[in-house]
């Protein structure tokens, strides 16, 4: 079956993830059977699914006609033959049991159309022993969401033994139809990809403290703010839920061994039921007490070092068992776990030569199965997880990408569309090495840059890792810097146009200022929210704005942190096109073309003078005066006036 023969989907299971994927499903066009055991239990779900859509047309995100259309096309039922009868797709997202789970398969195989394509919602449970309970394993695979499935944007669709790359590559098309990034998962193994890391993370956060190397005030102040992570292993068991993650990690106890042995701490927290959040009182309390107050400056780089070697250990077994290779691990943690960078990267900057060590260490020290360092671990110590990644000019880049599509423009990729290519200090350092690149290619005459992905040019700064260091030294630093690197794109001696395809917020609509041009699709969404954060714009925004829109325009956009559309924001000056959705990229092309195809010295001089009027009126003027008669000595002025005396169009060469 292709994803084109999918039309009605049967969710099983009308909980929190089940009614979030059928709202996910009817979002997208698809109609839905939510069903569950009883009327009470869908009618609960379906009251939820209704309030959730609600509050997506209350915020805008729908029309009122979507909402009503979304909700008509669910169907709550109780009875199994009425959901599953005629269906092309039955995803199960009932307990997480492998009896009750297995069961529920047993009965739909009786009704289900012979087509008919299952998945299952696990978190962790082997997607082959599930699909054995059919009569066809071959279309049948797990589609992991997470929770709650409506805003998180990562699918894990996990293979079983026996299941079919045609089912798997249908239900990846399936992901993407619901606007979602599937991520796949080629080896069935305990925990897939994010809980594969994250748990063992988890556990060996619970056993420093168990063991007095650490308190829980350490951990997490290294977790938070020294590695960067969104939140503290201790806060981040507590907003899960500790039984959750416990009985994952019993579940790889069980089946992959000793190195996953659940630490006593974590057991005796589920024991006395202090789940988290949830039941008000985990490691942290929050009925009586702060919640997570978590110390900025606690940590130690000898936690930090302990954590990062078990994170390494847990993607060096996914990559030597062929699970899923580097980048698609660190794309799903990042999205399904919010982290700033991948734990394979994370791994690499820590240096795996050191890692291994400290594994070695703590092995020889303790004996415990979970410090045993993994085959291929001890493999890459000396080289890493990636092949560092080089641009067609050989020049190293991580987060960004420089492209040569034709016609002498020279493209600047901003590559984090995971983080909706928000701006990090790393990607500050890199644009500064690529705008240079660019300058001394000889055969490159305009730059273009654009944002990767299909959601945003740039949605800000990563005001996640920013937060991670709260030294108002360290943020004046940063500042300065994207001050530089953003001027240096300024300052740049050839045209620069960018293309804005989506968000384009805070520090991205700050590097949009430093365009000479900007053209945009009819969906992008423009703003500068920071003062709804705290802050202001802090890479030249409060003085780049005004002079593209006028002081007036450039205060409402600041100070009231609105969100425009690609119409209004036009309307103010600020872009030159807007182009239809589906013309954006060749629309976006074509000006950086038409650009570099003008006289480079002539423009050169003309973005000098006018960039120092900003600054001095009379100094501009001057520098306008003493470009006017270099250029009357220019080969490419003949050029012009040859071209235009004989009606045709000039070949300028820089000379």
């Amino acid at each position: 079956m292709n994803v084109e023969d999918i039309e009605t989907i049967a969710v099983l299971g009308a909980g929190n993830m089940g009614h979030g994927i059928a709202e996910v499903a009817a979002l997208a066009g698809y109609e839905v059977r939510l069903r569950d055991i009883n009327e009470e239990l869908v009618e609960n779900g379906y009251d939820q699914l209704e309030w959730s859509v609600g509050k997506l047309e209350e915020k805008g995100q729908l029309s009122e006609e979507e909402a009503e259309a979304a909700l008509d096309r669910v169907t709550p039922l109780v009875d199994l033959e009425d959901t599953v009868s005629g269906t092309d797709f039955i995803i199960e997202v009932v307990p997480e049991k492998m009896d009750i789970k297995q069961d529920v398969y047993g009965e739909v195989e009786q009704y289900a159309p012979e087509d008919a394509l299952f998945a299952t919602n696990t978190s962790s449970l082997s997607i082959t022993d599930l699909a054995e309970v059919t009569e066809r394993p071959g279309q049948f695979c797990g589609m992991h969401f997470f929770n709650p499935p409506v805003r998180m944007q990562l699918v894990e669709v996990i293979s079983g033994e026996h299941t079919a790359d045609e089912t798997l590559d249908t239900v990846e098309a399936l992901a993407e139809e619901f606007g979602k990034t599937p991520v796949r998962v080629r080896k069935d193994s305990p925990g897939f990809i994010v809980n594969r890391v994250l748990v063992p993370l988890m556990n060996e956060a619970a056993w420093l403290v168990e063991d007095d190397v650490a308190t829980m005030g350490e951990v997490d102040s290294t977790t938070k703010f020294d590695m960067g992570l969104p939140m503290g292993s201790f806060e981040l068991a507590d907003q899960v839920g500790i039984d959750v993650g416990y009985h994952v990690l019993e579940y790889m106890h069980e089946t992959l061994g000793d190195a996953y042995e659940p630490c006593p701490l974590l057991e005796s927290k589920v024991e006395s039921e202090e789940l988290g959040k949830k039941t008000g009182k985990g490691f942290y309390d929050y009925e009586n007490g702060d919640g997570a107050d978590i110390p900025t400056d606690a940590g130690s780089e000898g936690i930090e070092s302990r954590l990062l070697a078990v994170m390494a250990n847990e993607v060096a077994k996914l990559v030597g068992n062929d699970v899923a290779p580097a980048g698609d691990i660190d794309e799903a943690v990042m999205l399904g776990a919010g982290f700033p960078e991948g734990p394979a990267k994370l791994a690499d900057g820590a240096g795996l030569d050191s890692l291994h060590e400290t594994l070695d260490e703590l092995h020889e020290e303790t004996g415990a199965a979970r410090y045993e360092p993994a085959d291929y671990l001890e493999e890459r110590a000396g080289e890493g997880f990636y092949e560092q990644r080089e641009d067609e000019d050989g020049m190293e880049f991580e987060s960004i990408r420089i492209e040569h599509p034709g016609d002498m423009v020279g493209r600047i990729v901003i590559d984090r569309p995971h983080r909706m290519n928000t701006i990090n200090e790393g990607i500050l350092d890199e644009l500064d090495r690529a705008i240079d690149v660019l300058e001394d290619d000889d055969a490159v005459r305009a730059v273009l840059i654009v944002g990767a992905g299909d959601d945003a040019f740039s949605a800000g700064a990563d005001v996640q890792s920013m937060a991670a260091s709260a030294d108002p030294l360290d943020g004046i630093d940063l500042s300065q810097k994207g001050k530089e690197t953003f001027g240096k794109l300024e300052e740049c001696s050839m045209p620069v146009v960018a293309g804005i395809d989506g968000y384009c917020l805070g520090g991205g609509m700050e590097l949009a200022m430093c365009a000479d041009l900007r053209v945009a699709s009819e969906r992008s969404s423009f703003g500068q929210p920071e003062l709804n954060l705290g802050l202001l714009p802090g890479w030249g925004g409060t003085q780049r704005l005004q002079h593209i829109v006028g002081e007036g325009r450039a205060k409402e956009i600041i100070l009231t942190a609105d969100r425009y559309d690609a119409a209004e924001i036009a309307e103010y000056g600020f872009l030159t096109e807007v182009v239809e959705n589906g013309e954006f990229e060749d629309s976006a092309h074509e000006l950086a073309a038409d650009l570099a195809g003008g006289p480079p010295i002539a423009q050169k001089l003309t973005k000098r003078a006018m960039l120092r009027g900003w600054e001095d009126t009379e100094a501009g003027l001057e520098i306008e005066s003493q470009a006017f008669g270099h250029l009357l000595n220019t080969e490419d002025l003949m050029e012009g006036v040859t071209a235009f005396m004989g009606d045709s169009d000039p070949e300028f060469e820089g000379k």
